[in-house]
């Protein structure tokens, strides 16, 4: 009696395996290169009116607060240490999102990765 099916999972032949090893090293070099690309960039938030500036990089490494000299008052220290707060947040928001947005684009090739068929 002959086998059925060919004897290759799902059915695929072993070019499709072939070409969908490459597509996948393709999208793998895409992501590096691309994540490589965003560790370089730098994102800024600012808070309370301009007073409190924060600066990251697409590794979430804070890079530089800068503060007007107004928002420094002894006797409200609170407001202060709340506006850092809230930029450096911001400024990390900013390059998480940047990095999900790339992880959308890279993956869009393999309809979200749900086209595989496996």
């Amino acid at each position: 009696m002959a086998k059925r099916g060919g004897g290759f999972p799902g059915g695929m032949m072993p070019g499709s395996m072939n070409n969908l090893m490459k597509q996948a090293q393709r999208m793998q070099r895409q992501i590096e290169d691309g994540q490589k690309e965003l560790e370089t960039k730098e994102f800024t938030a600012t808070t309370g009116g301009g007073a409190v500036t924060a600066t990251v990089n697409g590794k979430k490494e804070l890079l530089s607060i800068k503060l007007l000299e107004d928002i420094v008052d002894p006797e409200d220290i609170e407001t202060l240490q709340d506006s850092i707060v809230a930029a450096v947040n911001e400024a990390i928001k900013q390059a998480e999102a940047a990095n999900e947005e790339l992880m959308s684009k890279m993956s869009g090739g393999f309809g979200g990765l749900g086209g595989l068929p496996f």
